[in-house]
């Protein structure tokens, strides 16, 4: 079993992916609200909202315990609309030493791609993390259906 990793799911999206695209993009600061039980707070430390080279960190759920993430946005495409993020601090580096989320949205998917690193073989693979990613995709979801 090796220590680098990847994990992919694509959850269909009735309001199509260019919108969750979109919101993570544009309206990010407007998670918290939307999807409280899994993301707390959003904060911008350098830069823009969602720019390339931007910090950015979230207080967020998991399984029950408060979480802290800080990213950097490593890479957008706005065409493939895509969304790189990557961990530079917070809870996941206490047993991951690398960490990358990445966003994909294609006509009604919206795919998540993990890419790790662990500290140790026996840490188990994101499969809570990528969970969190694709409840929080279907919150978006409702909230822009509701629209």
């Amino acid at each position: 079993m090796g220590l680098k990793g990847k994990l992919i799911a694509s959850v269909e999206v009735k309001c199509g992916g260019h919108s969750i695209h979109d919101f993570f993009h544009i309206h990010t600061h407007h998670i918290p609200t939307i999807s409280p039980s899994i993301i707390n707070h959003f904060e911008i430390h350098e830069g823009e909202t969602v720019k390339v080279g931007s910090i950015v960190s979230w207080n967020y759920n998991e399984a029950g315990q408060k979480k802290f993430i800080k990213q950097v946005i490593e890479a957008i495409d706005p065409d493939k609309k895509s969304i790189t993020w990557k961990v530079i601090e917070g809870d996941v580096l206490k047993l991951y030493n690398s960490f990358t989320a990445i966003l994909s949205c294609e006509h009604e998917w919206t795919t998540w791609t993990i890419e790790y690193k662990k500290k140790t073989e026996d840490i188990l693979e994101p499969l809570i993390q990528l969970g969190l990613l694709l409840d929080l995709t279907k919150d978006i979801e409702r909230h822009l259906l509701k629209k």
